[in-house]
């Protein structure tokens, strides 16, 4: 059995900011990196022996921040990646309450196949160990979506730095 510590990355400028970020890097601020290293601490003494990222340099810099006290690099994965908005990316998202989707925005069924495949992943790659992944809000939303066999919409949204454990 394998234990995830499914992590919402850190506040960022764009979310402070309510940019759509897509899959842009991204960057934290003051906040979001005082959010990962509470979070480090917090989890300091838990037995994690692996430690997984998105590639979006938020969660590369959320993770590393939580490894830090573990002595562990930190391996990344597009898996992870947030959902890609398309047109949306880097608007203000009160603007975007009336507007039509563009139809370059990543898909339900995409994103749900990601996560299917996330987890496969994880449970391959990482049997019978405890793994740290950092993500993003939709992304991490479809995965316990997946997970636990409910609709997107029914899985309450995850704050920065949140963290919610699942057994694969």
């Amino acid at each position: 059995m394998t234990t995830l510590y499914l992590v919402r990355h850190g506040e960022t400028v764009d979310n402070r900011a309510q940019i759509m970020q897509g899959q842009t890097q991204g960057r934290l601020n003051d906040t979001g990196r005082a959010q990962a290293r509470e979070l480090g601490e917090r989890l300091r003494e838990e037995r994690i022996d692996a430690f997984v990222s998105s590639d979006l340099y938020r969660s590369v810099e959320t993770c590393e921040i939580i490894a830090r006290p573990h002595g562990k690099p930190v391996v990344t994965t597009a898996l992870l990646r947030e959902r890609d908005w398309g047109g949306f990316t880097g608007r203000f998202i009160p603007d975007l309450k009336d507007e039509v989707w563009p139809a370059d925005i990543e898909s339900m069924d995409a994103m749900r196949d990601r996560a299917r495949r996330f987890l496969a992943w994880v449970s391959e790659r990482y049997p019978d160990r405890t793994v740290l992944a950092v993500g993003h809000g939709i992304i991490n939303k479809v995965i316990q979506s997946v997970y636990h066999g409910k609709p997107v919409q029914e899985i309450a949204r995850m704050t920065n730095a949140e963290v919610r454990v699942l057994t694969l």
